[in-house]
């Protein structure tokens, strides 16, 4: 079925290439729109698609970008809009279209992660557990100078992730 490129890839990585299939099913371009044009109420699609947004975004959320300007100068003409309407486009998201995407994505990924056997037990039987995670900066990094004298600057050695 894959073909000998990719034989070495599953024979050493197959969790990395199963993430890789998952997300190329579950947030693929075309799928993403048809979301978009079915929940959002205000926005449209013109000429900038809400896949082209997502993508620009995933680029910056998984760091392969600093920031959104840097990921749009790299991929303008992929992209065909000017950076304020994509501004405009991030701005103008409706939370109801961001409910149906988180929604959307956990209704195909959860079979496939219960049929892997990926499940875990509840901590807490009955209860919603929520985990979270942060970090402790070591105790060698300083206030910012710009917040010493503002007390609700954040304080060393703590931040939020």
């Amino acid at each position: 079925m894959l073909s000998s490129v990719f034989e070495p890839f599953v024979e050493q990585s197959p969790i990395c290439v199963m993430a890789r299939g998952l997300m190329e099913r579950v947030l693929n371009p075309d799928q993403l729109n048809e979301l978009f044009d079915r929940t959002a109420e205000e926005q449209y699609t013109k000429d900038l698609l809400f896949s082209s947004v997502f993508n620009l975004m995933g680029l910056v959320f998984l760091g392969s970008y600093r920031s959104v300007s840097a990921a749009y100068k790299d991929l303008k003409k992929d992209i065909g809009v000017s950076i304020a309407s994509v501004y405009n486009k991030l701005n103008g998201i409706e939370p109801a279209t961001s409910a149906q995407l988180v929604s959307y994505a956990i209704e195909q990924v959860e079979p496939i992660i219960r049929d892997l056997g990926g499940t875990m037990p509840p901590l807490l039987p009955g209860k919603r557990i929520k985990l979270l995670d942060g970090n402790c900066i070591e105790k060698s990094q300083h206030r910012l100078k710009e917040l010493r004298d503002i007390s609700s600057g954040p304080l060393p050695g703590k931040s939020k992730e």
